[in-house]
Order: C-alpha cells, then sequence, then structure tokens
C-alpha cells in the first residue's frame, strides 16, 4: 500500500477547552448549563486543566506528533480587561509541555466559548465585540511566538447557530433545541471580522500559520436541487470559507453528509446505524468537505482539525477512520493540499450538555479521572508512524 501523505504530515488529536478542563466557571456555556435547559453539566470535566501533560503524554506515546488544544478566553478575561497572566502562563506551559513530547501543538484561540461578561454584553451582537476579541488575541499571542498553527475561531458557523438560537429564545422565540436552525448570517458576518482582525495581529507576533475552522456539512443535492443546494451551502459553510481568503490554511472539520432537497435541509433519517448523535455513516464525507473547500479556495492548504465517530464500539471508530482517511488520502492525490489530521477527539469528553457520546482515543473515568487508551489510538498512532492503512 502506498504511503499517505509526507514525512511533515501532522497526526494527532484534538480537544476543547471547556469539554476536558472542568470548572470553567466564568464561561458562558457553565451559566447555560446551570440553566433550565435539561443539560449535563461540565463539573470537573477531565480535570485536564490539572492532567494536560498525561493527555499528551499518550498521544505522543502512541505516535501521534500533532496535539490540538483551546485556550479559553473565560479564563484569561474573567472581567473585561482584567487579563491573567497566571491563566496566560498555564497555557505556556502546555505548550511547553507539548514542544518536550514532540508534540506539535495547534492553538484555537476560540472553540465555542466565552467569558459570561461578554455574553452578558450582547456577545458577538453587542458593541464592541470584535474590539474585546481583539484584546484578547493581542494578550495570548503573547505566548504563542513560537506555536507553527494558530486558529482563530473554531466553527463560526456553529457558533452563529448556537448564539442565533440564543438571541430567538431571549427575544420570547419558541426554540426546540433539538433542531438546528441554519446559522444566524449577521452573527457570522462579525465572526468573520472578528477572524480577520486576529490574522495580522497574530502575523505579526508571531511565525504561525494562521487560519479558522469551519464545520462542513458535506452537504449533497437530491436531483433536481443544486441551486438550492448552493443556497443553503452559502449560509452554512461558503460564506465562511470566503472569510478565510488569504489565510496561511483553512481547518476543515467534518463527520458526517446532510442532503438538501427543493426545500432545503432534509433531516436524517433514524437509523440502527446512525453514530450516537444521530448523524448517519459516512466516512467520505470528508473527502467531500475537502474537495469542496479546494475548489472553493483555489487550493488553499486545508488542516483536517476535526474528524471522528461518536460510538461506543472501538472497532467501529477504527473502521470509519480508516474509510474516512482513505478518502483523504485520494482527494489528496488528486491535488488537494493536505497538511494534517487531527483526529475528534483525544479523549472521551463532555459534548455540550451530553456525557454520553463518545468521541476519544482515550476513555476517561470521571470518578478517578483514570485514563485508558483505546486500540484506536494505538492503531491511528500506527498509522502515524508508518503512513499507511494497512
Amino acid at each position: 500500500m502506498p504511503e499517505l501523505f509526507s514525512d511533515d504530515f501532522l497526526w494527532g488529536a484534538s480537544t476543547a477547552a471547556h469539554q476536558v478542563e472542568g470548572n470553567n466557571l466564568n464561561s458562558d456555556w457553565w451559566l447555560i448549563e446551570q440553566g433550565p435547559y435539561g443539560l449535563q453539566r461540565s463539573g470537573d470535566g477531565l480535570d485536564s486543566y490539572h492532567r494536560f501533560a498525561e493527555d499528551m503524554r499518550l498521544l505522543a506515546d502512541a505516535g501521534l506528533n500533532a496535539y490540538r488544544f483551546s485556550i479559553e478566553w473565560a479564563r484569561i478575561e474573567p472581567s473585561p480587561g482584567a487579563l491573567s497572566r497566571a491563566e496566560l502562563a498555564h497555557y505556556r506551559r502546555m505548550i511547553d509541555t507539548a514542544k518536550a513530547l514532540g508534540l506539535t501543538p495547534v492553538v484555537t484561540l476560540h472553540h465555542f466559548t466565552h467569558p459570561i461578561w461578554f455574553e452578558e454584553q450582547g456577545a458577538w451582537l453587542g458593541d464592541g465585540a470584535v474590539d474585546a476579541f481583539v484584546r484578547y488575541v493581542e494578550f495570548a499571542a503573547q505566548i504563542l511566538h513560537d506555536v507553527d498553527w494558530v486558529c482563530t475561531i473554531n466553527e463560526p458557523n456553529m457558533v452563529a447557530v448556537m448564539h442565533g438560537m440564543r438571541v430567538r429564545a431571549a427575544r420570547g422565540e419558541q426554540i426546540d433545541p433539538t433542531v438546528l436552525a441554519s446559522p444566524d448570517e449577521s452573527i457570522g458576518r462579525v465572526l468573520i471580522a472578528a477572524h480577520r482582525a486576529a490574522v495580522p495581529i497574530l502575523r505579526n507576533a508571531t511565525g504561525a500559520k494562521v487560519g479558522m475552522t469551519i464545520s462542513s456539512q458535506a452537504q449533497e443535492a437530491a436531483p433536481g436541487a443544486e441551486q438550492k443546494l448552493a443556497e443553503v451551502r452559502y449560509l452554512w459553510e461558503d460564506m465562511y470559507l470566503e472569510g478565510c481568503r488569504g489565510d496561511d490554511f483553512v481547518g476543515i472539520q467534518a463527520y458526517s453528509t446532510q442532503t438538501v432537497d427543493q426545500d432545503g435541509l432534509v433531516p436524517h433519517t433514524p437509523s440502527p446505524d446512525n453514530t450516537q448523535v444521530g448523524l448517519p455513516y459516512r466516512p467520505d464525507a470528508l473527502g467531500i468537505a475537502v474537495r469542496h473547500a479546494h475548489r472553493f479556495l483555489d487550493g488553499i492548504p486545508i488542516l483536517v482539525t476535526e474528524n471522528g465517530i461518536a460510538t461506543s464500539d472501538d472497532e467501529r471508530r477504527i473502521a470509519y477512520t480508516r474509510e474516512a482517511l482513505r478518502h483523504l488520502g485520494e482527494a489528496s492525490d488528486e491535488g488537494v493540499n493536505v497538511l494534517g489530521y487531527l483526529h475528534w477527539s483525544a479523549l472521551d469528553n463532555f459534548e455540550w450538555g451530553h456525557w454520553e457520546p463518545t468521541f476519544g482515543l482515550i476513555a476517561v473515568d470521571r470518578e478517578t479521572f483514570v485514563r485508558t487508551p483505546k486500540p484506536s489510538l494505538a492503531w491511528l498512532g500506527a498509522v502515524a508512524r508508518t503512513r499507511t492503512l494497512s
């Protein structure tokens, strides 16, 4: 079997601060979890705030060479302008630990969460939202001088969905939290502006490649619905890809596909073959996603910043990932410039109100915090070392 990708390809796994750290008391999501929405609480999380070195060592020992994690804005700036050098030093220790273990750190500055005070000021639709984000980015950039990869905002299209639903709920509209609305375009425009403002700051302060990560729905047209697909995909994805023009890379995150017919998005059909979060089992989604980004952005380099499956069956995780990587390799052979593959997730973690979906390469006992690597971690590590899927 031919080798996958180049010697300098990034092979790793991803996490997000709020989903693993625990006790992120100043975050908007912590506030949401305490509300009347029936959500489970993140609580102590996986205690990765204290155990990050153990998490990284497991990835490195398995043979991976990269780790994507996020800095938590709510810890760095718990109140407006009160920037914490102690918390900044904590995330610098994470960078140093990754480097010492031979892991390339891929640092995300905003992964869904923001400080409560920012939420109270209207969040992304509040006055001065972009300026507030810029202030945080300028402060965080102090510890990124030797980081090679920085993601400004994770999945702004999904942030626009979630924040948009909260705005509508605040207006008194009836919201079904089990049904995703389309991204709120006005919020999306602000997020893109925040990204564009952050890019030159990070380029001036660091030598990093800078980009934004996009949630790809890998949407496909039903017969005769090609025009509707273009309309839907613009609001869901292409508007945000457009905001990435001129960046050093774009992060692509894909899990499954969704069909668009003449009426719009077609709900997923319930099936025993669906994943724990109700998505169809479609490992080919990754190939669809990177090809679209490649075409839309005229060959921009692509870093797969998330791809994985919510399942309790680790053999199924391996099968899904093998097939996803096969499609990614085929896209690369066709000329798509793929720089790396970062699996979601390193750990079974808090999935935004729910603990049941298990995406991780590593299981965690949430009472003892004992980490137990799954066979899929060893398998992905072997792929990384040999660059083959055999």
